[in-house]
């Protein structure tokens, strides 16, 4: 693993960033206007004391005007997904869709026994661990050769496997991440606390007002995970992965509740005010009800659509997990990498199951994978050393809560032609079932080219959008 900071880092930078942090923090009491706050704050040692006083009492606001950017290379997908749970994190991430992954390397952990000391068969672990992982990249590239693009013989990646990201994100944000990795329960997988340490050195060189909040969040953080007495009430049962998105809850009449809120804002009416306008125009207008729905669907700002909430359970894999994470809004439970899952639960690409030697090679792997999994655990490891065990084809349920305006966004991208085949169908089912009890709202659910006859994909198109406007065009 290696990590830097891109920029910002020399003299004249930090200067220049401490100035603006402490700008921003004189500002809501300073008698002059911000050009004069930020001439007087014009000298370093006194900004940094400034700032470590403000953030002291807790204003820690002041610190997300700090923007640092990382280049993270050689780490794994235990990392990614990390990262980018934290929601105001920017990421750019090497295409596992595009680009051959068989020779980026991978992470070979130091094995520790239960009490986390080295394990005294550590060397012939790490070995035998090695062999392992190297069987299943050949595999992968086995797969590749016959046939199957890189999208789907991803599937039985191990999670092993190295990644580079470019990551950006304010102080505030690094400051949650860095107390996580470093005493939160992720502290108890090495490579995030490795990923941890290297940023709190950072910080340490770079971002020097932030040091003493820092040391005081790390000492009253626990690592404790609150599963720990649950799990004593009520054991963990077997684990059931569910066939397809489930629309567990949702806003009660959310196309009515969108009409309302639209009318209400716009006339600063009572809710049944609003109904009774509604009802008025519709009865010389009889389609105003699906015209409004429309303006709304396509206007610049479509906050009506942020007052309705629909609830999912969502069967998904490892591979394709962070094309749903990295959708921000959205309020997204994933089970954590501890205890393990069952890896029995897996998924099979469709491209692979028709190639009759890929088949054989792709369920060989999962089969071993398994097998040396068990004889690791047997040896009495530490769970945060085996994680890298998981494949691509894991299969695990999450649950998330979207409003209108992420529903429709996750849909215009991921029900495209181009979108990767796992996340099309998720998107595609969801769409379905906010469409049962959404139906006017339901009809801006979808690819841009059938919602909006617009595709964005230039020679990539998939060519659907000129079908779409031939027909639309003949009507």
């Amino acid at each position: 693993m290696k990590i830097e900071l891109l920029g910002g880092y020399t003299k004249e930078e930090l200067e220049s960033r401490v100035r603006r942090i402490a700008s921003a923090g004189k500002l809501s009491r300073f008698p002059g206007n911000v050009f004069e706050v930020v001439q007087s704050c014009n000298d370093t040692e006194k900004n940094i004391k400034l700032i470590k006083r403000i953030i002291g009492m807790g204003h820690k606001s002041i610190i997300e005007h700090d923007y640092l950017v990382f280049a993270l290379c050689d780490v794994t997908p235990i990392v990614e997904q990390t990262i980018i749970g934290y929601r105001l994190t920017s990421f750019t991430i090497k295409s596992r869709r595009e680009v051959d992954f068989r020779n980026v390397g991978f992470y070979i952990p130091e094995f520790r026994d239960k009490n986390g000391n080295v394990h005294k068969n550590n060397d012939i672990l790490k070995e035998k661990y090695s062999k392992h992982m190297k069987y299943l990249f050949n595999t992968y590239g086995d797969i590749v050769d016959h046939g199957i693009n890189v999208e789907d013989a991803r599937f039985v990646l191990p999670y092993s496997f190295y990644g580079n990201i470019i990551m950006g994100l304010d102080v505030r944000e690094l400051e949650k991440l860095t107390v996580s990795l470093l005493a939160g329960t992720l502290s108890k997988i090495a490579e995030l606390k490795e990923l941890g340490n290297a940023f709190y050195h950072i910080i340490k060189e770079y971002v020097p007002y932030l040091v003493d909040s820092l040391e005081k969040e790390l000492e009253r953080t626990s690592s404790e995970t609150p599963f720990t007495s649950l799990e004593k009430v009520y054991p963990r049962p077997n684990i059931s992965i569910i066939d397809k998105p489930t629309l567990i809850s949702h806003t009660p009449i959310p196309d009515e509740v969108i009409l309302e809120s639209s009318i209400m804002y716009h006339y600063q009416c009572t809710n049944k005010m609003a109904k009774n306008i509604l009802a008025e125009i519709e009865k010389t207008e009889p389609k105003f009800r699906e015209n409004l729905m429309d303006t709304i669907l396509h206007k610049e700002e479509r906050r009506e659509l942020e007052q309705v909430q629909f609830t999912f359970q969502i069967p998904i894999s490892l591979s394709i997990l962070t094309h749903l994470t990295r959708h921000r809004m959205h309020s997204l439970l994933i089970p954590e990498f501890l205890p393990m899952w069952d890896l029995h639960n897996f998924i099979t690409p469709a491209t692979i199951s028709a190639n009759e030697f890929c088949i054989k090679l792709y369920h060989e792997a999962i089969e071993k994978n398994i097998k040396v999994l068990e004889e690791f655990k047997k040896l009495e490891i530490m769970e945060e050393d085996l994680i890298y065990f998981y494949l691509g084809c894991q299969m695990l349920n999450v649950m998330t809560t979207i409003n209108g305006r992420t529903a429709q966004w996750i849909c215009r991208l991921r029900c495209c032609n181009k979108a990767q085949w796992q996340i099309r169908n998720i998107a595609k089912e969801m769409a379905k079932q906010i469409k049962e009890v959404s139906p006017l709202f339901g009809k801006g659910l979808g690819a841009t080219c059938v919602t909006d006859f617009i595709c964005n994909e230039g020679k990539e198109s998939c060519g659907l959008i000129q079908s779409l406007l031939n027909q639309n065009n003949g009507k």
